[in-house]
């Protein structure tokens, strides 16, 4: 297990809310090395007295069960380096005399700061092995940055060294997709074309921009959600079965699935994809300001595009992925509808009324899963059979202890392990479709469709939205 980290990014929020209190969580499981240690490294001038003075108050903060002994055993494995991370030769120095142990680096920085820092690591002999590499997404913002950070990084670390994260593979209840879908036979027969209509993919936060406007304007919801979070969902729910659960078959699969899917073309771009942006509204009985982002940004914040994999499995089923700001609610599902029977025998309802059997993965806020089926009642008026609607619940098991995200990506990179990581041919194969949806809009001139802040969506939504929303003042039909 690689005992020492240099954690790019510290000052930052991504590092203070979640990095840094995960590994506290980790010490104190006993999980990392004794002699375990963390570098923290960012531009702001502090040593390390005033870092740690700066990080105390966020740990308690975010972790209001652990003891002052706890994060002082924490801060005590950490030092402080003020670095300039455009100055190739100020990351060589502030890494140099910690080369000599079992490095992991992790780059929580803009992805326009990867190739420097990662020259000034290789300067400084941070990334000759056994070193280990952790990147956040996003890798680039197009096909074209994505295969220059590829690339230039790929000159100086080998690629069974790099760890590429997506937050959303740690989660529990992702990854208990593939227990699901494989570990089943219910599942397992039904789960092809000729069983499934649909597939609904959303990732809704009821949180606007605030506070990551710079990056925003260049990305909108497409980049930023949908070639990352959205399409890691997609390949778990589509994936064919893979030979066993090495990291290597995994990500065989998932790539397969992002090279069949369909590019996104101009003539349809209108009929399968919608794009908008929240107005001024009001979400849980509080005002909520519209987005502005800068003179000449054209950068939504709601994306629905429908996409086709074009394989043998899911030919003709289309799935929905949706994700927006500003929505009614923070949630991300995965909706799987069902074909209806076929041939009908029930006097009410009419078939064309009956709901259809839908299988519910909610991932967030909670874990839950939810199966619709169609249950009898004996009619009072006519005696006759009459089917009504039957919800079963499927809890996570309480009292179970479930690793947030960040702490199963560390411990998986400290010990070498790839499968929650994503592979570079993944991460073009990504690109290469979200680059055709951007395209498609562009070519298509798609406009951007305004919605109320606390609705879900533009007006015209509907159809992308899953229809089990309890949404009733939603702006959008569900």
């Amino acid at each position: 297990m690689h005992d020492t980290l240099f954690l790019f990014g510290a000052t930052g929020d991504l590092a203070q809310r979640y990095l840094f209190p995960s590994l506290l969580r980790l010490l104190g499981d006993g999980l990392l090395p004794e002699d375990f240690r963390i570098r923290a490294l960012a531009l702001s001038g502090h040593d390390t007295e005033a870092f740690h003075d700066i990080l105390r108050p966020r740990l308690q903060q975010a972790m209001p069960m652990a003891t002052q002994d706890d994060i002082s055993a924490l801060l005590r494995r950490i030092d402080y380096r003020s670095v300039d991370l455009r100055d190739v030769d100020s990351v060589a120095a502030a890494v140099a005399d910690l080369v000599h142990r079992k490095c992991v680096s992790y780059l929580a920085i803009p992805p326009g700061l990867y190739i420097s820092t990662c020259e000034g690591l290789a300067k400084g002999g941070a990334l000759a092995a056994p070193a280990r590499l952790m990147l956040e997404k996003p890798i680039g913002s197009d096909s074209e940055s994505a295969e220059e950070i590829i690339g230039t990084i790929g000159q100086w670390i080998d690629e069974d060294r790099v760890f590429r994260l997506d937050h959303y593979l740690g989660k529990a209840a992702v990854q208990n997709l593939i227990a699901l879908r494989f570990g089943n036979t219910l599942l397992e027969a039904v789960w092809n074309r000729n069983y499934i209509e649909s597939v609904h993919i959303l990732v809704a936060e009821s949180e606007g921009v605030d506070g990551r406007d710079a990056y925003y304007a260049r990305s909108g919801a497409l980049r930023d959600m949908v070639q990352s979070h959205i399409l890691q969902l997609l390949c778990m729910v589509a994936m064919e079965p893979p030979a066993s659960l090495e990291a290597d078959r995994i990500r065989d699969e998932k790539v397969k699935v992002l090279r069949a899917l369909r590019p996104l073309d101009a003539r349809h771009a209108a009929r399968d994809s919608i794009r908008g942006r929240y107005t001024a509204g009001t979400i849980n009985g509080q005002p909520a300001q519209a987005y502005q982002p800068p003179e000449g940004s054209d950068v939504e914040t709601f994306a629905g595009v429908t996409a086709h994999i074009d394989n043998w499995r899911w030919s003709g089923v289309p799935f929905h992925l949706v994700t927006g700001k500003r929505l009614p609610e923070r949630t991300t599902r995965v909706v799987v509808t069902l074909k209806p029977v076929t041939h009908w025998l029930f006097e009410r309802p009419q078939r064309a009324q009956a709901a259809p059997n839908r299988l519910v993965f909610q991932l967030q806020p909670q874990e839950n899963i939810e199966l619709g089926l169609m249950s009898s009642l004996a009619g009072p008026e006519w005696g006759a059979l009459e089917l009504h609607p039957l919800e079963l619940e499927l809890s996570v098991p309480t009292g179970l202890h479930r690793r947030i995200a960040y702490e199963r990506l560390f411990l998986d990179a400290f010990n070498g392990n790839h499968t929650l990581f994503v592979r570079d041919d993944e991460v073009r194969a990504a690109w290469a479709w979200i680059d055709s949806v951007a395209d498609a809009w562009k070519d298509a001139k798609l406009p951007l469709e305004p919605y109320p802040a606390g609705q879900w969506g533009p007006g015209n939504a509907g159809g992308f939205l899953p229809q089990d929303l309890d949404a009733p003042d939603s702006g959008a039909s569900a």
